[in-house]
Formats: C-alpha cells, sequence, structure tokens
C-alpha cells in the first residue's frame, strides 16, 4: 500500500512538471540571433574606429592626429550610444559587438583613418555637437 502511495505522488509530481514544462519554456527568453548590420551601421562602426584609433593617437600626442578635433570624450560617446543601438536593433551581444567593431577597425589600422575622418565627422557632428 505505501508502495502504491509513493508512486502515485511521484506520478503527480512527474506529471505536474510535464504539464508546467511548456510555461517554463516560453518564460526562459532565448538568446537573438543578430541580423546582419545594415551599411549605416557598419558605417558607424568604421567611425567609431576611426574616432578611437584618432584618440589613441592624440593621446599620445602623434602629430599626424592634431588636424581632428579632440575625439576622447565624443568618440566615446559615439561608440557607446552606437553599441546600445546595435545590441537593442541588431540583437548584438558584448561577444559580436567586440567582433564587429574589431573587423570594422582592421583595415582602418593598415590604411589610416584620413579617407573616412571627412563623413565620419560629419556624422559625429549632426549626432553629438561639439560643446562651445
Amino acid at each position: 500500500m505505501l508502495a502504491v502511495q509513493v508512486y502515485r505522488a511521484t506520478n503527480a509530481a512527474m506529471t505536474l512538471r510535464l504539464a508546467l514544462l511548456p510555461l517554463l519554456l516560453a518564460a526562459t527568453p532565448l538568446a537573438a540571433t543578430p541580423r546582419p548590420l545594415t551599411a549605416d551601421e557598419q558605417m558607424g562602426l568604421t567611425c567609431a574606429g576611426a574616432f578611437a584609433l584618432v584618440a589613441a593617437g592624440q593621446a599620445r600626442g602623434d602629430p599626424a592626429m592634431a588636424q581632428y578635433p579632440p575625439l576622447a570624450q565624443r568618440g566615446r560617446e559615439w561608440f557607446v550610444r552606437l553599441a546600445a543601438q546595435l545590441m537593442d536593433d541588431a540583437g548584438l551581444d558584448q561577444a559580436g559587438l567586440r567582433a564587429a567593431a574589431e573587423a570594422a577597425a582592421a583595415p582602418l589600422r593598415r590604411t589610416g583613418v584620413a579617407n573616412v575622418m571627412p563623413s565620419c565627422l560629419r556624422a559625429l557632428d549632426e549626432d553629438l555637437p561639439p560643446k562651445r
């Protein structure tokens, strides 16, 4: 008799767990699959990389970077805003964001930033006007 009661209790608990499984699975957030970045988002990452390279050069006293406005603060703010947007809109996690940013900056390390800086500075001035 005791074995039957234990079996019924165990069976009832298992049935309850199985009944709740779909609810638990529905409540568990699944990792979002990132979508491909748009051309504008790619350009934003390219600009973020250019701003980081210029800011680093300015911090080292590189005379070639003195031709650009100071970018340590505004460049960092650009990246922070872009990162939040890419995480929200494109579904990137931190690792995906890091990989995308590195991929965008790699060609700039080889060829320099001169070709992208005019359009990047225009975009920066539109989105984050310099404080006067």
